[in-house]
């Protein structure tokens, strides 16, 4: 099983410990997620371990998916990463991967559905498959298996089943995961990926030509400053979700709430061309960002 896989996610020739899977579990998401010190000292510490078995079991969704050979071994490899999914939840004792070996104990601590992690699958397996989208409710149909499940992965983790929290949470996510969409354009198209919504791009003019030739046009701009509009009343209207938690977790869910509006902001103030280089938040807003987190958090 896991044949063709990244070497680092290959199945183990004996099974870890919990103790030595949360290990392993550290090591790949501090390796992998510049921020991920940052984003976990903000988060309430008794949760930290938890958040790095779902990190991992999400960084190594991603790179079954894409990080291999073919489209068809990355849909095989995400067909047996969710037999040992459903493993993990129906036989924990049998579960061997130390991904799977960690994450056990973070949802049966933690009350963690299968369903997000089932959802984030799927929209994995789709990446494989579906490379354009009809519409903006089309991109958010992917986010509710794309992007929304990680929200409720935190919300579970946290303590929080709350429907209404899940339905805001879904929103940031959403907003967040079209921010990056917009952003990416030109990386998308290098990757055999349009993510901008085929009917926007019609009423606009925007031919694939034109994406691939990276030629900025007004029309473009203009379907661009809509887009991002659209995105940000998403943000603000799943605001409300810092409300409903805890002051510390608070913070955290509003750093990404920010940072995607940064995102927002880039795009904006480069004239809305993500065609002819990628929008980044700059160093300096990061710092902003994050000094006003330490200090929400010192204050909560």
């Amino acid at each position: 099983m896991l044949e063709g896989a990244p070497a680092q996610y290959l199945m183990p020739a004996v099974r870890l410990t919990v103790e030595e899977a949360r290990a392993w579990c550290h090591n790949l998401a501090t390796s992998h997620y510049e921020n991920f010190h940052v984003v976990t000292w903000l988060l309430p510490k008794e949760f930290k371990t938890d958040f790095e078995a779902l990190y991992s079991y999400c960084r190594a969704s991603d790179d079954l998916g894409d990080e291999v050979a073919t489209p068809e071994i990355g849909m095989r490899l995400l067909e047996e990463w969710g037999v040992l999914l459903r493993e993990c939840y129906e036989a924990p004792e049998q579960t061997k991967h130390p991904i799977f070996v960690a994450l056990t104990e973070t949802i049966r601590e933690r009350q963690i559905p299968m369903q997000p992690f089932l959802d984030l699958l799927a929209a994995f397996k789709a990446d494989q498959i579906k490379t354009r989208h009809a519409s903006i409710a089309e991109l958010e149909e992917y986010s509710v298996y794309s992007a929304n499940p990680v929200g409720r992965m935190i919300l579970h983790t946290c303590g929080y089943h709350d429907e209404v929290l899940n339905l805001l949470s879904d929103k940031i996510c959403t907003a967040l995961q079209l921010a990056n969409f917009w952003q990416d354009v030109g990386e998308d198209w290098d990757r055999g990926r349009v993510y901008l919504p085929q009917d926007w791009m019609a009423r606009f003019g925007i031919t694939e030509e034109q994406i691939a030739a990276r030629r900025i046009t007004p029309q473009f701009r203009e379907m661009m400053r809509g887009l991002v509009a659209e995105t940000r009343s998403m943000f603000t209207e799943g605001a409300a979700l810092e409300r409903g938690v805890e002051k510390q977790l608070a913070v955290t869910l509003r750093l990404f709430r920010r940072g995607g509006e940064s995102i927002l902001n880039a795009i904006e103030a480069q004239g809305y061309d993500t065609l002819t280089r990628r929008p980044v938040v700059t160093k300096a807003a990061k710092v902003k960002l994050l000094g006003r987190a330490f200090v929400e958090k010192m204050v909560a």
